[in-house]
């Protein structure tokens, strides 16, 4: 029997036709796209191209997007030089964020004193917008960081809501769109966002590469500093390949993103369904069952049973990948942050399932077949 993975949230399985767009690159590419011969003139104009085609899938000018070797870097580096830069001194963000954010918002409040203010969230982890805008009419040089989806509760945020209350405040807008960049459709000139980051390995391209989305009104400094890459943003020479294999990870999400969202919505949904009928006194942490959710996230709240403890493991064994919260967190023994900020009950297991292109119904049947198995031995 095939092993089930159903963790598409941490990391996809790179798509063949990526995988084919990059071994030209890898094999025959290999100039320094900063050297004036032909051959890095070469890796040059590959590069660009790249951009360009990026570009075009958010109605945005190539000069916006800056290539970097993920999501972790993009959100740090807007965190970071918005308070080096910017003047920056009020950080508004919610206590869900990745750790990419959160962590290094912390940081910033512990070592330079930058005022750190936490929105409340309900216990679906929706942010109140009503509290969002009493901590904007606070003041200063304010930075807005929070996430178009959540990586374990699948709940979305209202990204031109959002947009237009940081735009009445004069407030600069970041939102860690990882987890939604290559699922949803975004026209950039159209949201009052002057951030946004990606990884490529969300969306069945490589790992290594991402890039940051940082509008033409706004001018950071580059974090990493050394050459002149990037139009002197972020140095280091380029990961050409792997920018080669965003690039095609992208036009292969949007060339059939509206089938995509339909089958893998269907999937979700059937899975709620099955595990519903077959498991008593089950529950879906955060926003999960709702339609308008992330729709390759769901996360569910199991009644306790004889192997909670190895609940992973368990499923595991039988061939099944899955999460208890973020990869990220995978290896901290004090359980997820953003279940204990919903208040999800801590004492009994939850499992993040995350689906991708790759997956069948069959794989919604097997796992359920596992699940249902330990409850009824």
């Amino acid at each position: 029997m095939k092993n089930i993975y159903l963790d598409n949230a941490a990391t996809t399985p790179v798509d063949p036709r990526v995988v084919e767009a990059m071994i030209p690159v890898l094999s025959e590419n290999f100039g320094n796209p900063s050297s004036i011969h032909s051959d890095g003139r070469v890796a040059r104009s590959i590069i660009e191209k790249s951009r360009k085609k990026v570009a075009s899938f958010f109605n945005a000018s190539p000069s916006e997007f800056f290539f970097t070797s993920g999501g972790t870097e993009a959100d740090n580096m807007i965190l970071r030089c918005c308070v080096e830069d910017l003047g920056v001194d009020h950080i508004i963000t919610s206590e869900l964020e990745h750790h990419a954010v959160l962590h290094t918002a912390e940081e910033l409040r512990d070592d330079r004193g930058i005022k750190l203010s936490l929105v409340n969230v309900c216990n679906k982890g929706k942010v109140d917008l009503k509290h969002l805008e009493e901590l904007l009419q606070l003041g200063g040089k304010t930075l807005v960081s929070l996430m178009h989806a959540n990586n374990e509760i699948a709940t979305k945020l209202p990204l031109k809501e959002v947009g237009e209350l940081c735009k009445q405040y004069d407030a600069l807008f970041h939102s860690d769109t990882v987890q939604t960049m290559g699922h949803y459709n975004f026209d950039f000139n159209d949201l009052n966002l002057h951030f946004a980051t990606c990884a490529a390995h969300k969306f069945h391209g490589p790992k290594g590469i991402g890039f940051l989305y940082m509008d033409s009104t706004t001018q950071l400094k580059p974090m990493i500093t050394g050459g002149a890459q990037e139009r002197n943003m972020r140095a280091g020479t380029e990961n050409i390949y792997g920018i080669v294999g965003l690039s095609k990870a992208l036009e292969l999400a949007y060339d059939d993103l509206e089938e995509h969202q339909k089958e893998i919505q269907a999937l979700k949904s059937y899975m709620i369904r099955r595990l519903k009928e077959e498991i008593a006194e089950i529950q879906f942490n955060g926003d999960s069952e709702s339609t308008d959710s992330l729709y390759t996230v769901l996360n569910v709240c199991f009644p306790n049973s004889d192997v909670d403890e190895m609940f992973l493991y368990h499923l595991d064994i039988e061939g099944i990948s899955v999460s208890g919260g973020s990869a990220c967190s995978s290896g901290s023994n004090i359980g997820s942050h953003v279940l204990r900020g919903i208040n999800s009950p801590m004492e009994r297991p939850s499992v993040r399932f995350s689906f991708g292109r790759f997956n069948t119904m069959a794989d919604v049947d097997r796992t359920v077949e596992v699940l249902s198995n330990i409850y009824t031995k």
